[in-house]
Parts: C-alpha cells; structure tokens; sequence
C-alpha cells in the first residue's frame, strides 16, 4: 500500500505561500501503547484472541536480567493484512500517554526528514529531534509529531525485521 501526500500551498509564518513537496508514504499503521508491563500480555492476547503472528519485537536494552518482564519497546503484530504495533509506555513517554486512548498512528517513508517539515509546516508540533534509531521495529530515521488535534504520528524508515522476534 501506498499512501500519497498530495502537494500543497503552504501558508508561512511570514505571510508568504509556498509549494510544499510531495511525500510518499509506503504504509501506515496503528500503535497501541499499554502500562507496563502489559506489553507482553496484550501481544499474547492478540495472538491467542485473533491468531495474530508476531513479525517483530525490540525489548527495552537497558532493562535488567533479573526483572521478572522485559518492557517491550514494540512489538509488530499481523492479523491477515492488518499490521499494528504494541509497545509499554516507557519512562519520558508523556507524548504517548497524551495520546487519545493510547494510539498513536505510524506512518513510514524514505524521506523522514521532509514528511516531518511538511507537518510542522501544516501546524503539527516535532517533539524531540528526527533521530537515527532502533524503535518500534523500526530502524532508521524517526520522529513524532503532534497534530494540531491532540494525535501523535510516528514518522519512519521503512520497517526492518529484527533478529529478536520471539515464536
């Protein structure tokens, strides 16, 4: 699936318009963030309720061996053609936990950078910075962004399996 941002006229600060460039989004998906450590209990209630396969799991690197469950940063699930994502709230996550109900929707694209500025452009808020990272299944370019109506996006390469999934 591809989705496609249409070009638009950009209304600047200054008062001057101009063509803001197109964007093409190679997916998009939803992410279920949960208290932890509920991570892990949602994902094999997927699994168990709906037949959900796990595609790919990143767990928190910094969480001791001797804590009873590791936090899951994200786990990628597939239900038929339905991809979502299902991580724990982690520390510093107030972005997240602001989000309605706890979803925040991904959207991937080779060009991070620009699908970024194109949202800031159009009102939405860049929390952090556009960063290079393994998250949420992904590994590459990041970023979230707030919409002007209180929902946060997820902006990033295109997904890379990782070698931790577990059956």
């Amino acid at each position: 699936m591809v989705l496609e941002a249409e070009e638009v006229v950009v209304a600047a600060g200054n008062g001057s318009t101009a063509a803001a460039p197109r964007v093409v989004f190679t997916s998009g998906k939803p992410w279920l963030a949960v208290e932890p450590p509920r991570a892990i209990d949602a994902v094999e209630f997927y699994k168990a309720a709906f037949g959900a396969e796990e595609v790919g799991r990143v767990a928190h690197a910094k969480r001791k061996a001797e804590q009873d469950l590791p936090l899951i940063l994200a786990a990628e699930l597939k239900i038929g053609s339905f991809v979502f994502v299902v991580s724990n709230f982690i520390e510093g996550s107030a972005l997240l936990k602001s989000a309605m109900n706890g979803i925040v929707f991904t959207l991937q694209t080779d060009d991070v950078e620009t699908a970024v500025d194109k949202a800031v452009a159009a009102g939405a808020v860049l929390y952090g910075e556009a960063d290079e990272a393994e998250r949420a299944c992904f590994s590459g370019r990041t970023a979230f962004v707030k919409d002007p109506y209180g929902n946060v996006w997820f902006i990033a390469s295109p997904f890379q399996p990782s070698p931790d999934v577990a059956a």
